[in-house]
């Protein structure tokens, strides 16, 4: 009898072991590698501080770099594939929905109601230009949306964002981030040069800056370099400018279900997404606690550096998950797609500033 009980609970325990463990620990070494991988683009961040005063590249790009450097070198593990994936998407939903507790969209309306609309205008209109641009590149659909997301709103972020709505593929999301980024860089070092042949005023200065450059580091090292009042104007702008990260990823997340339930067979018509993805709904709830001061500011700057955080680690898992040959197929294209769009918003916004008589 002893035996048999015995039996039973060995029995009762293999059977419990592995359904207590497999939610987690497939999960577990590719969590490490991507940590690791985190842990080396921050580290190169602060170097590049150290060394120049400021991150030329960021760490968000320098993980991208990095994982699909140790891609290429170590190729696909089997182990780490499920973890990778894992960091590659819900880590990376979390980051954007926490994203929304460090909006504050009254600083929409501090540059007057005529600036706040032609932003609206100027995103849209941008959107339109960058998919049109890189489908005459060559680009697919999902790329062109990608490269043009990218463009006109907040780079890297919008990318990101974007890409789990549409269900845009790993190497694609790479290729875009990777060189939108080097192009983010470049108009860094180059727009500052722009002010004396535009004939711009530092403030005039500060909202191109902040209609233009993508990321928001980017922003800062572009604008504050000129004068503090560059600084301050750009930053609003763009913090403007990334409000519309929410309404343009709410956009594709309905374009994209209607396009669904419009090819579904009967046999996927059970298997429908949501119609907004939950982490738009949480970025939206977010951003209104926090404008409307119930998340406070301590809050908020903690939700930001977690939300940076995350966002590091999905993009290590991306560049892990990435053949580097796939980026070299469409590289060119991508560089055509997103240089053309990169000068379509620049000009655009070069108008939309002498629409406005912006002084």
């Amino acid at each position: 009898m002893a035996n048999v009980a015995a039996g039973s609970l060995s029995e009762f325990a293999s059977e419990e072991a592995p359904t207590r463990n497999s939610p987690v620990r497939p999960l577990l070494p590719g969590i490490v590698v991507t940590l690791v991988v985190s842990v080396v683009a921050v580290l190169g961040g602060v170097l590049e501080s150290w060394a120049f005063g400021r991150p030329i590249v960021e760490p968000l790009v320098l993980a991208i770099l990095v994982g699909m450097v140790v891609r290429a070198r170590r190729g696909e593990s089997a182990a780490e594939s499920a973890g990778v994936r894992f960091a590659a998407k819900e880590v990376l939903e979390v980051a954007v929905c926490l994203l929304g507790a460090t909006m504050d969209v009254p600083k929409l309306f501090a540059s007057g109601p005529s600036l706040a609309l032609g932003i609206v205008v100027l995103v849209c209109t941008a959107l339109t230009l960058g998919y049109g641009i890189g489908r005459v590149a060559g680009l697919t659909p999902k790329l062109a949306v990608l490269v043009a997301c990218g463009n006109a709103i907040c780079g890297n972020s919008a990318i990101a964002a974007v890409a789990p709505v549409i269900g845009a593929e790993r190497e694609d999301v790479a290729a875009a981030i990777a060189l939108t980024a080097v192009l983010g860089v470049i108009v860094v070092l180059a727009l500052p040069l722009l002010i004396f042949p535009l004939g711009l005023s530092h403030y005039q200065y500060g909202v191109l800056a902040g209609l233009s450059v993508y990321a928001v580091p980017q922003v800062l090292a572009a604008a504050f370099a000129v004068s503090a009042l560059s600084g301050q104007v750009a930053t609003v702008v763009k913090l403007a400018r990334v409000l519309m990260l929410g309404p343009v990823v709410a956009f594709f997340a309905l374009r994209t279900s209607r396009a669904e339930r419009h090819s579904a067979t009967a046999t996927t018509r059970a298997r429908r997404p949501a119609l907004v993805p939950w982490f738009v709904i949480g970025f939206v709830v977010l951003a209104t606690l926090r404008s409307t001061g119930v998340i406070p500011d301590v809050a908020a700057s903690g939700t930001k550096l977690v939300a940076g955080w995350l966002t590091i680690a999905a993009m290590a898992a991306l560049g892990l998950s990435v053949d580097f040959r796939s980026i070299k197929r469409v590289g060119s294209r991508v560089v055509i797609a997103a240089g053309g769009s990169l000068l379509a918003l620049m000009m655009l916004a070069i108008a939309l500033i002498r629409l406005l008589a912006i002084r």
